[in-house]
């Protein structure tokens, strides 16, 4: 098992050593100090003393007093201190003039000390003990040649041998301040380095790991994965656990139905999606909403648990229970059994749900009944139980299995649903024009604007036109919106200072409704020379001759004609040359891929020579990006219309 630190004791650890190697310095510096003082002062010091021995001596000899006398001046100051030792080393010229003394000859040869003295240097010895002897060479001067007629001034004419122990040392209070202030800053520096490299090793990088496992677990929406981290600290150890539960406890709320503890419809989609060979049944509740009303939640609740364990009790195969929502529950079953069998399965099923009683207190009981709905197969079983439940439920069966015409019914359902909000929309004036901005590619400055129709519901939100265009031709509905769209869009743009584009289909240009509605707004308005009509129309034209009529007819009133989706349809350059359009609205699909596709950069730049030498003014629309924007003024289109200039919303700026 890998030994595991805390931060406790890495800190202690840093401390430690910190103050370990902290004591070593200041150890090693105060015994530095030591010796330098006693060099430096001791030798202040004993100078000093040698010099007043000297001149103790020396006034000794002008009062005539002989060397006998001199012997007991050095006799004397000796037994002053019983530490201290003065001797008194006489050189040769002196010998010459007052007799020679044995001692001082045998020290002037062989004592090294005192023969560097004589070469007129001061010897300052310390020992180990803290003791000093200090070798003073006495130097002639101008009054000595009275009595040393052998000597010139600066001669050394003796040497004075003082030793004596240091026992009180002074130190230069200063020089402690240096040091102290040194040492703080040696310290400090020692210790942040220390905490830092430490920390960073066992704090700093171990909590990174830690974030970027979290990171990758955030980036991926996996909350099966764990965070495991290799750092030996046991707080990281105790985030990690702690973490990894909390991960659990979200896994669990994420996976598991809150009341009955079953895996819930997240779980099951995940199952779905690797695609075996199984059977889903649906189960509902019939009338649950009912037993809340009458009971309350409470009971509702202690039902919808009860129903669980019965169903877990009831089923082959436990593992494949699921609550999908309210009073609704998915089996999953491998397909091992065959449909038939199944189908007998699903029919006991519901027998015994419609016997059994449940309980809603202690005093009372509910009988429930169920629908089913049944798939089978790979693919889309959730939609296709789905479905087969809905139309069991419509029809009053007890269950259902899916097959391919009830896709069909269910697209009629909705084709219907779609129909009736579509004309409720229409009745409650809940169809409007959006205005997307339509800029100058060279300023970005907004010149024009397209209206584009939307269908609000009942949260005010808009519906795009995909969900309900093709359905409002089928219903014959698309000419009230065409109406609509020309009649708001009219309106909006009467006093206002820019173009507005207004799609027209070529079915809206032979329609004599739309036709004489176009030419009636325009008489009414006359505001022909703000509009744009964009022809939409993509499968070729037929009747190209009453197109170009009504090109012809509403250029009368200033009206510009633009091109929609250029590069698909009849959008060709003949029929370009025929209907003398002013612009040509570049094809998106070809726009949106501009920064990088070289088959869309080669059409666009040739649509562009095309118009410029047609005279005709270039739009590129579906401009959702810095870089296709870049490359459409790159290729000197005339306007840009998309999303990185502005979406498209009831806001004209």
């Amino acid at each position: 098992m890998t030994h595991k630190t805390t931060y406790t004791k890495i800190a202690a650890k840093i401390i430690f050593i910190i103050m370990f190697f902290t004591l070593i310095v200041a150890y090693g510096y105060g015994e530095y100090m030591k010796k330098e003082a006693i060099s430096n002062l001791a030798h202040v010091d004993a100078k000093k003393t040698s010099m007043l021995v000297f001149e103790s001596l020396y006034s000794a000899m002008q009062r005539g007093w002989n060397k006998d006398d001199l012997n007991e001046i050095v006799d004397r100051l000796n037994r002053v201190d019983e530490n201290m030792k003065v001797n008194i080393y006489r050189g040769v010229l002196v010998a010459e003039l007052f007799g020679e003394i044995e001692k001082d000859k045998i020290a002037r040869n062989s004592n090294p000390d005192v023969i560097r003295a004589f070469k007129h240097e001061d010897v300052l010895n310390v020992s180990e003990r803290d003791s000093i002897e200090y070798f003073y060479p006495v130097v002639a001067k101008n009054d000595c040649l009275k009595c040393h007629v052998n000597a010139k001034a600066g001669d050394v004419l003796g040497v004075i041998d003082i030793s004596y122990p240091v026992e009180k040392l002074m130190v230069s209070l200063s020089d402690m301040i240096n040091f102290f202030i040194i040492f703080i800053i040696v310290f400090s520096v020692v210790v942040y380095v220390a905490i830092f490299f430490e920390l960073n090793q066992y704090l700093i990088k171990p909590i990174k790991n830690f974030t970027n496992v979290i990171k990758n677990i955030t980036a991926s929406n996996d909350v099966k994965k764990r965070v495991e981290v290799n750092d030996n600290i046991e707080e990281i150890d105790s985030i990690k656990d702690v973490f990894n539960t909390m991960l659990d406890s979200i896994e669990h709320q994420f996976y598991y139905d809150a009341l009955t503890g079953l895996e819930n419809r997240r779980r099951l989609t995940e199952k779905l999606e690797e695609r075996r060979n199984l059977f889903l049944m649906i189960i509902n509740i019939d009338a649950f909403q009912e037993i809340n009303d009458l009971y309350g939640d409470h009971a509702g609740d202690s039902i919808l648990k009860e129903f669980a364990e019965f169903l877990n009790e009831s089923i082959p195969d436990k593992e494949g229970l699921y609550r999908l929502h309210s009073d609704e529950f998915a089996l999953l079953c491998s397909k091992e059994m065959k449909l038939k069998e199944f189908k007998t399965f699903a029919l006991s099923l519901n027998e015994k749900i419609a016997q059994k009683s449940f309980n809603i207190d202690e005093k009372g009981e509910v009988s429930l009944s169920s629908t089913m709905g049944i798939s089978y197969g790979t693919e889309l079983l959730l939609v296709n139980a789905d479905i087969a439940l809905k139309l069991a439920k419509k029809t009053k069966k007890n269950f259902l299995v899916y097959d391919e015409t009830m896709a069909v019914a269910k697209e009629y359902e909705k084709n219907f649903e779609w129909t009736k909000r579509l004309k409720k929309a229409i009745e409650e004036d809940k169809i409007v024009p959006v205005f997307q901005p339509i800029v100058d590619t060279q300023t970005e400055e907004i010149v024009k604007y397209e209206a584009l129709i939307r269908m609000v519901d009942d949260n005010g939100l808009f519906i795009a036109p995909v969900h309900f265009l093709q359905l409002a031709k089928k219903n014959k509905l698309y000419h009230q919106l065409t109406k609509i769209m020309i009649e708001k869009t009219f309106e909006r743009f009467r006093d206002l200072p820019y173009l507005v584009s207004i799609n027209l289909s070529v079915e809206d240009i032979l329609n004599r409704e739309i036709y004489n509605f176009i030419f009636k707004k325009l008489e009414e308005t006359q505001i022909g020379k703000k509009i744009i009509f964009e022809i939409i129309e993509s499968e070729g034209i037929e009747n190209f001759n009453q197109v170009i009529e009504f090109i012809e007819s509403v250029k009368q009133y200033g009206v510009k004609i633009s091109i929609d989706d250029f590069g698909t349809g009849y959008s060709n350059f003949e029929y370009l040359m025929k209907l003398k359009v002013d612009y040509i609205k570049i094809d998106g699909s070809m726009i949106k891929n501009l920064d990088n596709d070289k088959n869309s950069q080669t059409i666009t730049k040739s649509i562009v020579d095309f118009a410029k030498n047609m005279n005709i003014k270039t739009v590129a629309e579906f401009v959702h990006s810095k870089n296709v924007y870049e490359k459409v003024r790159e290729f000197d289109v005339d306007y840009s219309q998309g999303y990185y200039f502005g979406e498209p919303t009831d806001l004209i700026r």
